[in-house]
């Protein structure tokens, strides 16, 4: 039988072991294994800040992350959490990007720059679902979610409502106008899909309802030429012929008063 006094120096060893691997967990042999160790905060800042102009976004995001983790406090942790956010969008992870920028809004409210991470927030929804590559794709745009694109909106009004003199409110104007055109496409394009299989009770509340929210974007022209179709064939004569009514006066020179309402082509395929 193995004595006590031969036990205990393999338990020590043990314990030994098990406290290395503990220490090394907490960094204290960070020195050995991370060369950024002993890094001021100017020094992660300016590396970061290289990595980012290089468009090495995952080292950026590296040296970001460690100085918030190291250097908590000061005016080097803000512009990290601030960065944050569009490195981690530059660098293919909208999720981190859009709570790396609402992280900001909440810890920093009244710092000079939460207009740009409002602008920030509206971008990177804006190009998640959206941008020009989504629209000259061959997806069906009722395959979609409008969700990105709504709120996009919501940050960009949010922007354009707290911070009307930012220099970002500009584009963000711009850019609104863009969504809110692209979102009333969307439901007018949902509205025809369901007039071609007829859903006509259907088609004819997505028309009313773009028709009542986005009452001046170009695509209203198209929601009323549905609606009026969608009512003739539920032989609801009279509020057809408002709906035509209404057309004729907005857009008497419209191709719907002509041709009808069936399309000839794709609406969002530019070829």
């Amino acid at each position: 039988m193995r004595s006590v006094a031969g036990i205990q120096p393999f338990f020590r060893l043990l314990a030994a072991l098990f406290m290395a691997a503990t220490l090394a967990g907490c960094g204290i042999f960070d020195s050995k294994t991370d060369a950024t160790a002993g890094w001021s905060a100017n020094k992660l800042y300016t590396e970061a800040r290289e990595a980012q102009s290089e468009g090495a976004w995952d080292r950026a995001a590296q040296y970001y992350e460690k100085l918030e983790a190291r250097y908590p406090y000061g005016r080097f942790a803000q512009q990290a959490q601030l960065e944050l956010g569009y490195v981690y969008w530059k660098g293919g992870e909208p999720g981190s990007a859009l709570a790396a920028a609402d992280r900001f809004i909440k810890l920093h409210p009244n710092h000079p720059a939460v207009d740009y991470a409002y602008y920030l927030k509206g971008l990177i929804n804006f190009n998640e679902d959206l941008g020009f590559a989504g629209y000259v794709s061959s997806q069906d745009p009722t395959e979609r979610d409008p969700k990105a694109a709504r709120e996009s909106f919501d940050a960009f009004r949010e922007l354009v409502t707290r911070f009307p003199d930012s220099k970002y409110t500009p584009d963000a104007i711009l850019r609104m106008n863009y969504l809110v055109n692209a979102m009333a496409s969307h439901e007018v394009h949902v509205a025809y899909y369901y007039l071609m299989r007829g859903a006509y009770v259907a088609a004819a509340n997505r028309a009313q309802y773009a028709i009542k929210v986005y009452p001046e974007s170009p695509a209203i022209e198209e929601a009323l030429a549905i609606l009026a179709a969608a009512y003739d064939k539920l032989e609801m004569t009279e509020l057809r012929d408002d709906a035509d009514r209404v057309l004729r006066k907005n857009y008497p020179d419209s191709r719907y008063l002509k041709e009808g309402v069936e399309r000839q082509s794709a609406w969002w395929k530019l070829w």
